[in-house]
């Protein structure tokens, strides 16, 4: 993974034993160092490190903080993205708290334990990558047609492609994801890829029509046909000539109308209610749903034949806390977004509100983190969001111990947890993923009692 991030590091220390001990112990990155607040700012233009690793006590003031501090808000003028760890004395969270305040990523006490303070690093150079993915992606053409799409995982990044190869073409789609993990975006893409980009997207959710007013609203109808019916009206179908027909929720989609739906998918015509014209229809039809179609048909609620009508091609959407990397980064995003749109002094998330955001399981995915965001960033306080304002409660994620022992124990079992949900418990992948044999990585499921 390093290969594929920012990985300099430039290391702010004045004492030159501490300053050899980590440029050694971080062999992993390409390593630069500074003495004292001029270097440090020559090193961040020249050197455009992803993490800095700061002391605070610089001189002219090494027993103190001032220097320090100054250096922190001068580097961050420089280059904002950077992500700066500051590096404080024994027992010393006032000035790191006050740190993190001007826009540190996080902190570190000393002693220095340099696996833990590893483990920091690659976190805050991943964040940076990811971050700097993102904006990469928001810097494309505002014309792009994933424009709309905020994700850097691999996960995402496949469904992007998948979403690429089937714009152009006709094919019917199915498009398969929990509820809230922004099916309807990649509706909307496929079809600006499309030929008939130029044409109408018409959406209907089969889930929110009575099943009484849903034939009508599909299929149009015929003047007295029903009570009401004064006037001759297309229905959602022909509202969509030429252009994607979107069926939300397809799942929910009645019995009755589910044979009606066959007939016009096979021979691409349709009948009003009331009527006996045959009417022609040229759309390209795209389907969604939350729900698991093969259970439905074994339980008799969804047509086999109409399922695998609908199914020539599948997207299948991963849930929000599959996407490993895509929550900090949406987070980010929603709260730029909002605080520009309600005009709010919010910059950024407390470490703390960082790391449950990452920990929490999201079961609404990309809607509920956007909601609560939005909620958090019109209702909080100060400038930055913090659990409480999001709603989110620290007892969501185990006490982080203080044991080494534990703590190197728990970071590996993480490791191992998050390779398995995005590897989707295949254990060739997974060893692969965290570059481990197969045996090996048995005998650390069983030492953490972790099962496929």
């Amino acid at each position: 993974m390093m290969d594929e991030m920012n990985n300099r590091l430039l290391i702010v220390e004045d004492d030159l034993g501490l300053r050899g001990q980590l440029r050694w112990s971080f062999d992993r990155f390409e390593i630069a160092v500074a003495g004292d607040r001029e270097g440090a700012l020559a090193e961040v233009r020249r050197f455009e490190p992803g993490v800095v690793l700061l002391d605070l006590g610089l001189p002219p003031d090494p027993g103190g903080v001032s220097e320090g501090y100054r250096t922190l808000a001068e580097i961050l003028t420089i280059a904002p993205t950077i992500k700066v760890i500051v590096v404080t004395g024994h027992d010393d969270r006032g000035n790191a708290v006050r740190a993190i305040g001007m826009g540190a990523y996080d902190f570190y006490e000393k002693p220095i334990d340099l696996e833990i303070l590893a483990l920091m690093v690659a976190r805050a150079g991943r964040l940076n990558w990811l971050e700097a993915e993102n904006r990469k992606l928001s810097s494309a053409a505002s014309t792009s047609p994933f424009r709309e799409l905020i994700a850097v995982s691999p996960e995402m990044l496949k469904v992007c492609r998948m979403v690429e190869k089937l714009g152009p073409t006709d094919a019917t789609t199915l498009i398969l994801g929990e509820s809230g993990t922004g099916k309807e975006i990649l509706v909307r893409i496929l079809h600006s890829l499309s030929g008939r980009a130029g044409k109408k997207l018409v959406a209907i959710n089969c889930a929110a029509i009575p099943e009484n007013l849903l034939e009508s609203e599909l299929f149009g109808y015929e003047k007295g046909a029903f009570t009401g019916a004064v006037k001759s009206t297309p229905g959602k179908i022909e509202l969509a000539e030429g252009g994607l027909l979107f069926l939300d929720e397809i799942g929910d989609l009645p019995l009755a109308l589910q044979c009606k739906l066959l007939r016009f998918l096979q021979e691409r015509v349709i009948e009003r209610v009331g009527g006996r014209r045959e009417i022609p229809v040229d759309v390209r039809v795209v389907c969604a749903t939350h729900q698991d179609l093969l259970a439905l048909i074994n339980e008799g609620r969804f047509r086999e034949d109409l399922y695998y009508r609908i199914n020539e091609t599948s997207i299948v959407v991963p849930p929000l806390r599959a996407r490993g990397g895509d929550t900090l980064v949406l987070a980010r995003a929603f709260l730029r977004r909002f605080a520009m749109q309600h005009k709010r002094p919010i910059r950024d998330f407390t470490a703390n509100a960082l790391r449950l955001i990452e920990q929490y399981p999201w079961p609404g995915n990309v809607r509920e983190l956007e909601n609560r965001i939005k909620r958090a960033v019109i209702m909080a306080d100060g400038t930055e969001l913090s659990p409480e304002d999001l709603d989110l409660n620290d007892t969501l994620a185990p006490p982080e111990p203080f044991n080494l022992r534990e703590i190197r124990d728990l970071a590996e079992q993480r490791a191992i947890q998050r390779a398995m949900i995005i590897t989707e418990n295949n254990i060739s992948r997974t060893a692969d993923l965290l570059g481990v044999t197969r045996p090996t990585l048995y005998n650390l499921m069983k030492k953490h009692d972790l099962s496929c």
